[in-house]
């Protein structure tokens, strides 16, 4: 339990032990359950943590409230990472009102049955606790289709549900303020790429809907608290959802024996030698394809690469571009390469998909046929180049 504001509390848990997040994307740092107590004249506490954390989570609860009671239960976001404590919830405290959308209480209802004591709000309702005033905002698809943020008009607080969030157990404290939160923007960006990339338009939408608030703090459901750095994580918010990217390049391949590997590197050369500076080079057979994406929506060229694989796209890198396209990816530069023993799909394959997805091809691919000639090396990193000057 920390007190983060006048009358408003951080009662969430870090999971250092679930080796994936959602059971397939890697938390090699851990993440944290966010969950947030505002005490005044009633107490309204805002989401709640997976349920396997529920005894720390209610010993905290314990700690901050007392003999007191929780009032209300406003559920900013239904997935169980953060309403899996609601059950145990409502058995601790019987009379507590279940606060949230029409879609909220309905997804409610299916994953924990009938709740009694129920209070639906509609966008621009609030909710009077005494001195604090919460108000509510439909943010719907950012990343679930019953999401809102509510917003504190007292203390200046919105409460974002997973927007704004990062991969990354807390460590020791809980704001900005007491963190080094440098080396969470990188897992910042993995989160929004991984799990809300897909849906830049809606996050554009709510972002325009908050952007007349005068905001304070931003309490997400993972990741710190955020406070002096508000301005910089609305710009990046901004930056992601837009799909602007910076000058760099990613360049994924995939390999069976070396060859497309070896192409790779000669592109990679030919990007630096024309002065290209942040180029990320990922080997998808060994790369888990979130850290992949986070620097697709970080630099404006994708350059892909691997070898023909009974008759199609080698699988690690076919599973690559299906999360490239799911995130609908735009503005970007695209470079292909690839290997082929005695039948060539890569090529047209990758075109097609450059094509599909509004992406600017930069020239043609280079195939290589069996092993890799100086005459192959040199159209590398003749591509890399070209990409380079479509960046500048």
């Amino acid at each position: 339990m920390k007190k983060i504001a006048e009358d408003v509390f951080y009662v969430g848990v870090n999971d250092r032990v679930s080796p994936l997040f959602e059971n397939y994307i890697p938390i090699p740092e851990g993440v944290s359950y966010n969950s947030y107590l505002i005490k005044d004249e009633t107490v309204a506490l805002v989401d709640t943590v997976e349920a396997g954390f529920a005894p720390e989570f209610f010993s905290k609860l314990d700690d901050c409230l007392g003999e007191r009671k929780v009032d209300y239960l406003i559920v900013d976001h239904v997935e169980p990472d953060h309403s899996g404590s609601i059950v145990q919830l409502l058995m601790k405290y019987p009379k507590m009102v279940v606060v949230g959308n029409a879609r909220t209480l309905s997804m409610l209802e299916g994953f924990y049955g009938y709740l009694e004591n129920t209070y639906e709000v509609k966008e621009g309702d609030y909710l009077n606790l005494g001195k604090h005033v919460v108000r509510f905002y439909m943010a719907p698809m950012v990343h679930w289709p019953e999401v809102m943020f509510s917003y504190d008009e007292t203390s200046g607080t919105l409460f974002s549900a997973d927007a704004f969030g990062s991969f990354g157990a807390l460590n020791g404290g809980v704001t900005d303020t007491e963190l080094d939160v440098s080396g969470l923007y990188g897992e910042t960006r993995r989160y929004y790429a991984s799990i809300i990339g897909k849906y830049g338009t809606q996050v554009r939408l709510a972002l325009k809907k908050v952007s007349p608030l005068k905001i304070n703090m931003i309490c997400s459901t993972h990741g710190p608290v955020w406070k002096e750095a508000i301005p910089k994580i609305m710009e990046l918010y901004d930056g992601w959802s837009s799909y602007n990217a910076s000058r760099g390049a990613v360049i994924a391949y995939g390999s069976m024996y070396g060859h497309t590997r070896e192409m790779a590197e000669e592109v990679a050369r030919g990007l630096v030698e024309a002065g290209v500076r942040s180029v990320s080079v990922y080997d998808v057979s060994h790369t888990d394809v979130s850290y992949i994406l986070s620097d697709v929506f970080r630099y404006r060229a994708l350059v892909v690469g691997g070898p023909t694989y009974m008759n199609g796209m080698y699988p690690y890198v076919e599973s690559l571009l299906e999360a490239v396209a799911h995130r609908g990816i735009k503005n970007h530069i695209f470079g292909a390469f690839g290997e082929f023993s005695w039948g060539g799909v890569v090529g047209k394959t990758l075109r097609q998909f450059a094509a599909d997805n509004g992406m600017a091809l930069v020239g043609e691919p280079v195939e290589c046929k069996q092993g890799l000639t100086p005459g192959l090396r040199e159209q590398c990193r003749m591509l890399g180049k070209a990409v380079a000057d479509a960046l500048a």
